[in-house]
């Protein structure tokens, strides 16, 4: 098999296993993608994670991970349900974490496509990732032929828009790379316009301190959502889709093929009033298996009390 025939074998085995779309990129450093990640975690945009202050050698170069790597197999894998956004008096869930938790579902995806590509190519080395490491997915995406990323630093991609999740494999083997995606917001400020807490401060360009994701999910519950985003936080509990909703690109939306990933109806129907009374164990029973666990209840009670401020002011 040479490596034409290797590199499309590879990719339709990720197709196979369930994937939206698969590209490949050289297992070459991301110097100037690394530069600007680090400037701006140095400008403090990226706020508590301090998660991202690490590892800079593995996020610049993937061989630092896997010596043997000379590739990276890029994925994506649509999410999307076309249910409408509940409307008040039912608060908000960014549509990601309306399913299962997209962790545990694309690990056991990855895990059966690593096995597969073993059987193809036995002495393969490889080591995958879901948004769990050092990996700057969206720049690896985009070289890979995936998507762009766009004025509100998602990935967009031709196929089904920015409703998907991201996941790489790094591989030793030697496969034949996609061309880089181009951008194709072009003079579009949908996303800039509409963020109501101009988090996104240019194009491109993110505060994740002013981000809703980032106020009611990275924020960790000790911290209270600070005064100046009364009357902002659009009755988002969790997470945010604002950007996403307005992107012109998002009309190629499709529903996604995995049941996991749909809306459980019960999460659907939370009331402020729910979530201040809602005891632990039934916010362990309600969210297990759920991108939501991820706030714990104490954050989620903190976000309805920043909510409640957001009606008293406006």
């Amino acid at each position: 098999m040479d490596r034409s025939e290797l590199t499309r074998a590879v990719k339709q085995l990720a197709c196979d296993v369930g994937f939206t779309t698969a590209g490949v990129t050289r297992a070459e450093p991301f110097t100037e993608e690394a530069a600007r990640f680090e400037a701006w975690v140095e400008s403090g945009a990226h706020g508590y994670m301090s998660y991202l202050e690490r590892s800079g050698e593995k996020r610049r170069d993937v061989r630092e991970i896997l010596p043997s790597a000379k590739s990276i197999l890029a994925l994506s894998l649509n999410y999307y349900h076309p249910e409408p956004t509940p409307g008040p008096p039912y608060l908000k869930i960014s549509r990601y974490a309306w399913g299962e938790d997209y962790h545990d579902v694309m690990r056991s995806m990855l895990d059966d496509l690593m096995s597969r590509i073993k059987l193809l190519v036995p002495d393969v080395e490889g080591r995958y990732y879901v948004d769990t490491g050092p990996i700057m997915d969206k720049a690896v995406a985009e070289r890979a032929g995936i998507g762009w990323i766009g004025k509100h630093t998602n990935v967009i991609t031709r196929e089904v828009g920015s409703w998907v999740f991201l996941a790489e494999i790094i591989l030793s083997l030697d496969l034949e790379p996609d061309p880089p995606a181009t951008d194709m917001c072009g003079t579009c400020d949908r996303c800039i316009d509409a963020c109501p807490t101009q988090a996104i401060t240019a194009p491109y360009q993110l505060d994740a301190t002013k981000c809703i994701p980032y106020l009611t999910i990275e924020l960790k519950p000790e911290h209270e959502i600070p005064d100046e985003f009364d009357g902002k936080l659009d009755g988002w509990l969790f997470g945010c889709d604002i950007c996403q909703d307005v992107c012109p690109w998002n009309r190629f939306a499709k529903k996604s093929s995995l049941q996991a990933f749909a809306p459980r109806e019960e999460n659907n129907c939370l009331t402020t009033g729910a979530i201040l009374s809602m005891q632990q164990e039934e916010f362990s029973r309600r969210f297990k298996n759920s991108p939501i666990k991820r706030t714990k209840l104490a954050g989620l009670q903190r976000n309805v009390r920043a909510l409640l401020r957001n009606t008293e002011k406006k």
